[in-house]
């Protein structure tokens, strides 16, 4: 029988190199979703995923989390990011750092493409969400119903039910 040795470390190469353009990609219109470290890679302690989104386009209405923290960097273009009453227009390189019960929400306000990394602390399964929001976002007309069923069980909370939907000019 095999000794535990309880003074050494198990050292093992388990890294995960994603380079640019490489990772699981999900595309809704124009916007993608890049998944770089997924909750399976990283045991759910982390997620992180490249989002692009295109012109006047909405990320995500005011919602809140739980029981995760969103770490929003900018690496092109300008994301507009609300955090309770505030807006704020970071430029690349800015970084937004959003704790649990903090509402917030995103989007692309300008005529140019904004590429962002968004890490979530811990992952939540969020690849998921993610998923399930290019489903149900293709649907037509959108079932509120069943976008905040997804946003429900992915740890999201919108701060208004009426105001909910990533999407212009929507009758609800």
């Amino acid at each position: 029988m095999k000794k535990t040795d309880y003074l050494e470390d198990q050292l093992a190469n388990k890294a995960t190199i994603h380079h640019p353009g490489q990772g699981e990609r999900l595309g809704m219109g124009g916007a993608s979703f890049v998944f770089k470290v997924t909750s399976e890679m990283s045991n759910s302690q982390l997620g992180m995923c490249e989002i692009t989104l295109p012109p006047h386009t909405i990320g995500a209405r005011l919602h809140y989390h739980r029981f995760m923290d969103e770490t929003f960097m900018v690496n092109k273009g300008v994301l507009t990011v609300y955090a309770g009453e505030d807006t704020h227009h970071l430029q690349p390189g800015s970084v937004a750092y959003v704790p649990r019960f903090t509402p917030h929400g995103f989007a692309n306000d300008t005529d140019e493409a904004v590429i962002l990394t968004l890490i979530f602390n811990p992952a939540e399964k969020r690849e998921g969400f993610f998923r399930g929001l290019v489903d149900i976002l293709s649907e037509q007309p959108v079932d509120p119903a069943k976008y905040l069923k997804l946003y429900n069980k992915y740890d999201s909370f919108p701060v208004d039910v009426n105001n909910m939907l990533p999407v212009k000019d929507l009758p609800l």
